[in-house]
């Protein structure tokens, strides 16, 4: 179920691209984008499955749903790419 729901947001996300908007996911701020991309960058720099996201909510203090949707905008905003296997890479900061 988990899965779906990335694969959905990952969807969403090319649906925004389309659109040519880059903000933050309602709900968030600046800051929760920079924890963000500091807590992916923590666990190497790919969130694809559960064992990948848990700990970023954990550390960024993020729901399920803001991190699936912070991951859809970083791909929007060009600071990430699709992987093959679904998943996200960043390609910003440390993760460069």
């Amino acid at each position: 179920m988990a899965l779906t729901k990335i694969k959905v947001a990952i969807a969403l996300c090319g649906a925004a691209a389309l659109a040519g908007c880059a903000v933050p996911p309602q709900g968030t701020t600046a800051q929760d984008v920079t924890s963000f991309e500091a807590a992916v960058a923590s666990i190497g720099c790919v969130l694809h499955t559960e064992a990948d996201y848990l700990p970023v909510e954990l550390q960024t203090g993020l729901t399920r749903e803001q991190t699936q949707s912070m991951a859809a905008y970083v791909l929007t905003a060009k600071r990430a790419v699709r992987l093959e296997n679904g998943g996200v890479k960043l390609t910003t900061g440390a993760c460069a």
